[in-house]
């Protein structure tokens, strides 16, 4: 029984975590040489709590995506999992907008659309499993920080 459970567990991590390492490529390259110069908020972070942060929320994702495919069979599961596949992309993306292009500008209006995302994907994953919904609620959380922190940078520079 345990093993019917093992496949779609690992493509839910790995399909997470290839989101985080694609948006990863892009944040490495900027952090030292772009970011590190940039006028920030005095409410910004310190560079060694992203990492740490965004995997523990890319943990919770994958789990959360888990736990939503066990009933696949629902007819909303299909649709709720289109949701996080589009806002994992939008992740993503940011980074490549963010630190790639380094337009902290667009980034801000794609990361408004990324959380409009979350909050439709984790509405349709509470309806389905409670436990999923909720624990995509730091997610949420952190990227409204991220939102508000990705404002003042591009107000500040």
């Amino acid at each position: 029984m345990f093993k019917k459970y093992i496949f779609p567990f690992l493509v839910s991590f790995l399909v997470t975590f290839s989101a985080a390492f694609i948006g990863s490529s892009f944040t490495s390259q900027s952090i030292a040489t772009w970011y590190q110069f940039l006028n920030k908020p005095s409410f910004a972070p310190p560079n060694w709590l992203f990492a740490p942060a965004w995997t523990l929320l890319y943990f919770l994702m994958a789990l959360t995506v888990f736990l939503v495919w066990q009933k696949r069979k629902e007819i909303a599961v299909k649709t709720a999992v289109i949701f996080y596949f589009l806002q994992l992309i939008l992740n993503a993306l940011w980074s490549a907008i963010f630190f790639g292009l380094r337009n902290p500008a667009l980034a801000f209006l794609e990361i408004i659309v990324l959380w409009f995302l979350i909050l439709l994907t984790l509405i349709k994953f509470y309806k389905i499993n409670k436990i999923a919904g909720l624990l995509l609620i730091p997610y949420l959380l952190w990227v409204s920080f991220a939102s508000i922190l990705n404002l003042f940078i591009w107000l500040l520079n």
